[in-house]
């Protein structure tokens, strides 16, 4: 019903004359959201004064809140923190309203020339200039069905909004007739645009510590460690996947989507460690997790662990190709991207729409 009040126009949305980029998905998270706006933040941050904005799911805090270097996840949540984190330069702001969010940030720094709305599709009152939604290549959205007996926020229709439909977590290798079969059964429509990414895995990089010296991970894989897998995300599976073969042992210890770790849990988990009878163990953690457990009441309490945690990215397949798509010509991600940014640079201003 309230989707259907913005198609009406009964409820409005503001639109904003800088370019608005919003990746977001159908489903109640786990589709990859945070490593493809890294790749977006890394695509246009030598180019453009880029700004993100979350909601800030998880934070103690309350309305607008801008980061800087002291601030914590408890501050703006997980998420946000690791992009001010790895990005240098980039403003980071948190608002579960974002006009509201927009509107300061323009007002803060006026000479803004993009912004990354965070997690954004079916926050409507904003009308993002270029909307991207993100779909798991092992639950595509088509696949589903709406909660509670599903994971989708809101009916398949919704993917008429879209611009860009990005397929995340696909195979490294991924056959075209795999590809093809995807494309037919998202049927794009004629102004929507499908790609393909898959992750690549970086070298574990240790929680406590600047972060300056990472350990190349095949050390441990080519001397076949046990390890607790130490994971507060919504889907692990393409990550237990990619372990499981490279190490002797996986010991998983999962809670939920952006838990906040107690001292008692880092303690359960230290007695799960203890208990491996192995000499050769470590446990790896994700790098959202890591934003919280950095938080300085877990220090003593971590310090002496072999805690590491493994940085992901995001690339695309078939980057050097067009994929031709109902008579019509796919760009290719970047060009489309960095197109829609160059030919919209205009003065900072809204209007309602």
């Amino acid at each position: 019903m309230r989707n259907k009040l913005y198609d009406w126009g009964i409820f409005s949305s503001v639109e904003f004359e800088i370019p608005t980029i919003s990746i977001g998905n159908l489903t109640v998270g786990g589709t990859g959201k945070t490593p493809h706006i890294e790749y977006l933040i890394r695509l246009l941050k030598s180019e453009f004064y880029l700004a993100t904005i979350s909601r800030g799911y998880g934070r103690k805090t309350k309305g607008f809140v801008l980061s800087d270097t002291q601030s914590t996840a408890e501050d703006i949540g997980d998420e946000p923190l690791q992009f001010k984190k790895k990005f240098s330069g980039l403003r980071v702001a948190v608002d579960g309203n974002r006009v509201r969010g927009i509107k300061n940030l323009l007002k803060e720094f006026p000479s803004l020339q993009t912004i990354l709305l965070d997690d954004a599709f079916q926050h409507r009152a904003v009308k993002p200039g270029l909307n991207i939604v993100l779909t798991d290549f092992s639950y595509l959205y088509l696949r589903d069905t709406m909660l509670p007996t599903g994971n989708l926020r809101e009916f398949k229709s919704g993917i008429e909004r879209a611009d860009i439909i990005i397929v995340t977590k696909c195979p490294e290798i991924l056959l075209p007739i795999e590809r093809k079969r995807l494309l037919t059964e998202i049927n794009p429509l004629p102004h929507q645009r499908v790609y393909f990414s898959y992750i690549k895995y970086g070298d574990f990089i240790p929680v406590i510590g600047d972060g300056t010296n990472p350990l190349a991970k095949e050390y441990y894989f080519e001397r076949n460690f046990s390890m607790v897998l130490l994971t507060g995300i919504a889907n692990t599976k393409p990550l237990e996947y990619y372990l499981k073969n490279k190490v002797k042992n996986i010991l998983p210890v999962k809670y939920k989507d952006h838990h906040h770790f107690t001292k008692a849990d880092i303690g359960a988990i230290q007695k799960i460690f203890d208990n491996i009878a192995a000499a050769n163990k470590i446990i790896l953690t994700t790098e959202k997790d890591a934003m919280r457990l950095k938080s300085a009441e877990y220090t003593e309490v971590i310090k002496n662990l072999p805690l590491f945690y493994i940085p992901i990215e995001i690339d695309f397949h078939n980057k050097e190709k067009n994929i031709r798509l109902n008579d019509t010509v796919g760009q290719e991600f970047n060009e489309q991207i960095l197109h829609y940014v160059r030919a919209n640079q205009k003065h900072s201003s809204i209007h309602s729409k």
